[in-house]
């Protein structure tokens, strides 16, 4: 946390959001969206700058109720991620570092579409690579 307070509040707002890990933002993002009725990102540039001709296939995407989610690689802080991993699918020690010993490899099946994005969120925001399919 910084001593130094601005008189501005949103100045120390700012500062405070810096001072966080990954993790943490993470979590924060997570609790803001669900404390706001967020549903979906508001500020996803990716989505605003999709063309028209997506617009089916989007559909198609929300037609999907069940997705799985693919540990792709682990990047470079294999014990944050092992730990990420076991909170997220309530795995043992050994069953943990064995599914990331085998990466690729496949976190969970028949994930809902918001668990799959939890999932993937909160892996990716300590270096792993996830796909969600």
């Amino acid at each position: 946390m910084t001593t130094k307070k601005s008189k501005d509040p949103v100045e120390n707002l700012v500062e405070e959001i810096g001072s966080l890990t990954l993790v943490q933002l993470a979590s924060l993002v997570e609790a803001l969206r669900e404390k706001f009725g967020i549903k979906e990102a508001v500020f996803a540039p990716q989505a605003a700058a999709a063309p028209a001709q997506a617009a089916p296939e989007a559909k198609k995407e929300e037609e999907k109720t069940e997705f799985t989610v693919k540990l792709v690689s682990i990047g470079d802080k294999k014990i944050q991620v092992l730990k990420e991993l076991r909170s997220l699918i309530q795995l043992g020690l050994k069953e943990a570092k064995e599914l990331i010993d085998s990466v690729p490899s496949v976190v969970k099946e028949k994930a809902s579409k918001e668990e799959a994005m939890e999932m993937k969120t909160r892996l990716e925001a300590v270096g792993a690579k996830v796909e969600v399919s």
